[in-house]
């Protein structure tokens, strides 16, 4: 590769360098981030390209669907239907109904959930690995986690790092952004939420893949 890379933060600061995410609209990268459309898109994406997945939200938002009481409430034949360009569309559509029928149960509203939902929570539904939970936590609820994929672990591959596994993957990244805090202010901005940092930093691992035409492990 083009640097030496001993820490996350050298990383970042080597992808930042590139300029990748000039075109992003949202600051969170995921698009719409903060809102019920993430977490629906955590589920959708699995085994999806995103370009389908954005075709999926939209048909959702067309039905009036991006709300926890009309996901519950469609006719799951409907609900195929709108989201067949994801595939695995049924197994998807009942995990959708499930999950927002789950955090109605459990939280009340999205809101709510927001505030109090917790990884072991999201870990305990059905068709939520890892990933998944990670990506909810970061770009739909804010908080301070870094989400790894299969981009991130063939990057840091090329880069010379292999891991056991995800978590082990996710400390290492994380390390290097907590240790070099002072530094990530004069990259960024002063008290910038780590939450942010690491969505930028893991939208700059995927944008970067990609320019590089790297294909996610299989």
């Amino acid at each position: 590769m083009e640097i030496d890379v001993y820490n996350s933060f050298d990383l970042l600061q080597y992808l930042k360098s590139k300029n990748l995410l000039q075109n992003i609209q949202d600051e969170f990268w995921w698009d719409n981030s903060g809102t019920l459309e993430v977490v629906f898109g955590a589920i959708l994406v699995q085994n999806a390209k995103w370009d389908q997945v954005q075709k999926s939200i939209s048909n959702l938002k067309a039905q009036d669907l991006l709300n926890l009481k009309a996901i519950t409430n469609v006719d799951l034949q409907l609900l195929e239907s709108l989201i067949l360009n994801c595939g695995f569309y049924r197994q998807k559509a009942v995990r959708l109904q499930l999950l927002a029928r789950n955090i109605i149960n459990d939280f009340g509203d999205f809101d709510n959930f927001k505030d109090y939902v917790d990884r072991d929570w999201l870990l305990r539904q059905k068709g939520i690995g890892f990933e998944s939970a990670d990506s909810i936590l970061n770009y739909a609820l804010y908080r301070d986690v870094f989400v790894v994929d299969k981009y991130t672990q063939k990057l840091l591959l090329k880069f010379g790092f292999e891991f056991d596994d995800y978590h082990d993957i996710q400390d290492w990244l994380v390390s290097g952004i907590v240790g070099n805090y002072d530094k990530i202010e004069k990259l960024y901005y002063p008290n910038i939420p780590l939450s942010k940092v690491y969505a930028r930093f893991h939208g700059k691992i995927v944008e970067y893949s990609k320019n590089l035409l790297i294909s996610p492990l299989k």
